[in-house]
């Protein structure tokens, strides 16, 4: 399974090409519609949110909410773009207004113009934007609709914004009612905190980064393999989430901390019995051992930059004068974690279903869905 994504953040709108999903799978367009808004959503975002009201559109590869096993075409479009047609325009348009060239430290504005030969770092920063990532979250929903018939479950919550964190550990049962909350913490007082913390940046001009949590639940053993780099389980799932605008880091399990333990205190001891077969008691590394599914849940963490594009402006360079100048201010979010949180359980979605798909097989889902059922838990 191969997924394509293409559309400006101003543009006419967002596309996403499927290739490689089997017939027969059920899609629930009020699922995917579900996930776009809750991306929208989240304390700390900013106007353009007031402006689009994300819908997704299928123009291919279904019939009668059904795939084909065709290439499925979803598209979102971009209700901004009226207001921006004149500038945005493929058929022709104003290429002296709406100029970006103060580029802003963090985004890729001067590295773009750079290697693309530009000198309006808008040709970049149209498709650098995260407003991308809205039609990623159409096509992680329909491989999450693929997962949860296999019984494989996807979930995330907000682990930190800034200095507000939450500690605690809990149930998968617990992570799927994060979506309940503002920002998508489990914790009402890291919560609290973290909204003040996000107010304080917005009266400032600043913005705030946090950290994510993803598990997936009902993935058996055995996805990824030991024997060639490129298909390791961990490394092709850190790759995905990596590949998300403002993603620095990404760990599994324990992660870096697992550095700083003794080995005793690192690995999981396995057991056995006739009922559960090999299981173990704790899952410090997170589901994945030998870049294979080990039967326990997938456990990662990502940390999020905070949003490069500030209020009060970073000291940066005019890219036409060279002189010195204030980074540009385009209409942006003081954070949008809450946000990511979505993004990163649709682009894991994604990730696991092609993963899924490449060990079984099969063109239709009762075959996907029987050879499944026919592993070893």
């Amino acid at each position: 399974m191969k997924v394509a994504t293409a559309g400006e953040s101003h543009g006419k709108g967002l596309f996403a090409i499927i290739e490689g999903l089997p017939a027969g799978l059920e899609i629930d367009i009020s699922r995917i519609d579900e996930q776009l808004a809750l991306r929208q959503g989240g304390y700390g975002r900013g106007g353009r949110q007031k402006i689009e009201n994300d819908r997704v559109e299928i123009l291919t590869g279904v019939r009668n909410r059904v795939t084909l096993g065709s290439p499925v075409t979803l598209t979102v479009c971009n209700k901004d773009y009226e207001n921006w047609k004149e500038y945005m325009a493929p058929e022709g348009c104003d290429l002296s207004r709406r100029r970006l060239t103060a580029v802003r430290p963090g985004h890729a504005d001067l590295a773009g113009a750079e290697k693309f030969g530009t000198d309006d770092a808008r040709n970049v920063l149209e498709r650098a934007s995260a407003r991308e990532t809205a039609i990623r979250v159409a096509a992680g929903t329909v491989c999450r609709l693929l997962l949860e018939k296999l019984g494989v479950v996807v979930a995330g919550f907000v682990r930190s914004v800034g200095t507000a964190t939450d500690e605690r550990e809990y149930l998968f049962s617990d992570i799927l009612k994060a979506k309940s909350s503002e920002l998508g913490m489990l914790d009402p007082e890291a919560e609290r905190e973290a909204k003040a913390l996000i107010d304080r940046a917005r009266a400032t001009g600043d913005t705030l980064g946090g950290v994510v949590e993803l598990r997936a639940c009902g993935l058996k053993r055995g996805f990824g393999s030991c024997m060639t780099f490129s298909e390791k389980l961990d490394a092709r799932l850190c790759s995905a989430l990596m590949g998300v605008q403002a993603i620095k880091g990404v760990e599994i399990g324990l992660g870096f901390e697992a550095a700083r333990r003794a080995g005793s205190e690192v690995h999981d001891e396995i057991f056995y019995d006739k009922k559960r077969g090999f299981f173990r008691e704790s899952n410090r590394a997170g589901g994945i051992e030998g870049g294979m599914s080990n039967g326990e849940e997938l456990i990662l963490r990502a940390a999020m930059k905070p949003i490069p594009t500030l209020r009060k402006g970073l000291q940066t360079v005019d890219l036409q004068t060279k002189e010195p100048t204030r980074a540009a201010a385009e209409r942006s979010d003081v954070c949008a974690v809450t946000a990511c949180c979505v993004v990163l359980e649709s682009v894991l979605s994604t990730e696991l279903c092609a993963v899924v798909l490449e060990r079984l097989g099969g063109d239709r889902m009762q075959e996907v869905i029987s050879r499944y059922g026919g592993l070893p838990r």
